[in-house]
């Protein structure tokens, strides 16, 4: 598979949802809730009710339990889903159903019948592209319900499996050019104007920081800038943390904390993730794309401890440690987008260990100087149940990234607070009036749970999504 064929906006895994008409009539499929469990028996006939009674079922998350006709044939099944909050409660059904063609009632209200469908095709995901010769037992399928937004669908899905893709994807096929490429190719099939500077060319285009991150490894960092929608348009801007694989530099990385460095552009995969999404469903907006793609690696040309470098800002920053050199690129690609004042600026990162030690793998760290903009963006976590926590840019912490030869320190020499630090750094290559938010996140599943497995993950694109379209109208999710 090419880099540019990364980019899937029909990934396979949506072959598991149907159209009407498959061969055979499909087996009804019921989702009920531990609530809508005893509705649901209270309609029934004492026999029908008697047998789920005596099967045990009881409407948990992803238990099923079939219903027999009156001639001893399978009418139907019954889908648990738990109290009816988890948006991945119908994940672990296509592993735990028989093959066949599979249809929910027609009068499932459609929000559920959304959150069901998109379980379901993520359900269907797999990273099978280093295996000889994949091997994919019969799946069951789904027939697309009624009422249910089949482009939404389509783009959530699409955007979520290329986060994962991308990350999954080893550095070794993945570097600044491959993922320049998948750009590259989405913004071709949405009609985007792509652009790169690459190398050395860096340095007179005024991407210094980028270029001392780049420059030790043999593939040439590149700042990769896509924009599609009408300049008339309000502008929303994404930064993704692009760094293909981090050693740690001179300051390398143990193995063991070296071993996941090929998910450090997952900032990125985001960022091309939420695009694609954003341009699919052609909201109002003047959509830009920075991302500084780099390869953070060892050799008589990396940068060192305790360079100072320049930055596009025109600030200078003093290198606290090679290791944290996200921030470094993010600081360029932020001052660039601050230029244009834009009317949203979101930048993602997989920028510290101190966020995941504080809030574990599944939740992003947001920082935020706007108390309105935190506010919104922790509504639409709750509503897309992609929960967020935001922490404090507390000022007073700013004295930590102090240095007695350049502007600021990148790390500073505390050991304390590195998550608000790191945020801090960033918050000064952003104007006080520009609506900014950071979110630090994992992109990384430790382990493999129904509808995401382990590896490469998606946090936060659908209430990404949500803020975006209910600040700029065209719609409430991804999906």
């Amino acid at each position: 598979m090419s880099d540019a064929a990364l980019f899937r906006p029909d990934p396979p895994c949506l072959d598991t949802l149907v159209e009407d008409g498959a061969e055979g009539p499909p087996i009804p499929l019921t989702p009920l809730t531990r609530e809508g469990l005893e509705t649901w028996l209270a309609e029934r006939d004492a026999a029908g009710a008697a047998w789920v009674r005596a099967s045990g079922f009881s409407a948990a998350v992803g238990s099923t339990c079939p219903v027999p006709g009156p001639d001893g044939t399978v009418a139907g099944v019954l889908a648990g889903l738990g109290d009816g909050t988890d948006r991945w409660a119908a994940a672990p059904l296509p592993e735990r159903l028989p093959p066949g063609t599979y249809a929910l009632p027609t009068e499932t209200p459609a929000d559920r019948a959304t959150a069901i469908t998109e379980a379901w095709a993520l359900a269907g995901y797999r990273f099978d592209r280093y295996r000889s010769a994949p091997q994919e037992a019969a799946r069951p399928a789904l027939i697309w319900p009624a009422g249910v937004d089949r482009a939404a669908v389509r783009r959530r899905v699409a955007a979520v499996a290329l986060v994962r893709d991308l990350v999954n994807t080893p550095a070794s096929d993945l570097g600044p050019a491959e993922l320049a490429g998948v750009a590259r190719a989405m913004a071709d099939h949405h009609g985007a104007a792509f652009h790169e500077i690459v190398g050395d060319a860096l340095l007179p285009e005024g991407w210094p920081a980028v270029h001392a991150v780049g420059r030790g490894s043999a593939r040439p960092p590149r700042l990769i800038d896509l924009r599609w929608g009408r300049e008339d348009h309000p502008r929303v801007t994404l930064v993704g943390k692009g760094v293909v694989f981090d050693s740690g530099g001179l300051d390398i990385k143990p193995s063991a904390g070296m071993r996941l460095m090929k998910k450090d552009m997952g900032g990125a995969a985001h960022a091309l993730g939420l695009a694609h999404a954003l341009m699919d469903a052609g909201l109002p907006i003047r959509l830009r794309v920075l991302i500084p793609a780099v390869e953070n690696m060892l050799s008589g040309s990396a940068f060192r401890p305790l360079d100072v470098l320049e930055t596009r800002k025109g600030l200078t920053v003093e290198v606290g440690n090679t290791d944290a050199e996200g921030r470094l690129v993010l600081a360029d690609a932020l001052a660039e987008a601050d230029r244009e004042s834009p009317a949203l600026l979101l930048d993602m990162a997989t920028l510290t260990g101190a966020a995941r030690v504080a809030l574990g793998p599944d939740i992003p760290a947001l920082l935020t100087r706007d108390d309105t903009l935190a506010a919104d963006l922790l509504a639409a976590g709750t509503e897309a149940d992609e929960p967020l926590w935001r922490l404090p840019l507390h000022a007073s912490y700013r004295r930590m990234l102090d240095s007695s030869v350049a502007d600021l320190s990148s790390t500073g020499t505390s050991p304390f607070a590195g998550a608000i630090t790191a945020g801090l750094f960033l918050a000064e290559f952003v104007s006080p009036e520009t609506p900014w938010a950071h979110l630090d996140l994992f992109a990384w599943a430790p382990s493999s749970r129904p509808g995401r497995p382990e590896g490469g993950a998606a946090h936060g694109l659908d209430a990404l999504f949500r803020l975006i379209a209910g600040r700029f109208g065209g719609g409430s999710g991804v999906g």
